[in-house]
């Protein structure tokens, strides 16, 4: 698998999809330039009935959950082997992107990294 969802992650998404009674619901993470180390995450919830075939690709928790995370393929290629978290702080809960083989350095919230040139 290119990408992995923790079971902290599939347990918040599969949370998402209950209290909003869609079970087509996912977590979409796209790259974008911009932020402050060159690349930012972005991440929303969206129906996979709006993920392109051709475009996208559709990634399942391994726990049974139905969690699903969505990437198009240019924000695939710099996240690959990476893994999505959900992560709970005093300053608030987010999903999170760990690991990724493609950062070279990340701001501290982690929503901003720079790769390899």
């Amino acid at each position: 698998m290119l990408i992995d969802i923790t079971p902290r992650a599939a347990s918040r998404l599969k949370e998402i999809m209950s209290k909003d009674s869609n079970p087509q619901l996912a977590l979409r993470i796209t790259v974008e330039s911009g932020g402050c180390h060159g690349f930012q995450y972005l991440m929303s919830l969206t129906n996979t009935s709006s993920v392109s075939p051709e475009d996208d690709t559709v990634f399942e928790a391994s726990d049974g959950s139905g969690a699903k995370v969505v990437m198009d393929e240019p924000s695939l290629e710099l996240l690959k082997g990476s893994q999505i978290d959900y992560t709970m702080e005093l300053i608030g809960s987010q999903f999170k992107v760990v690991g990724n083989p493609a950062a070279t350095s990340s701001c501290g919230c982690g929503t901003s990294f720079d790769i390899k040139a």
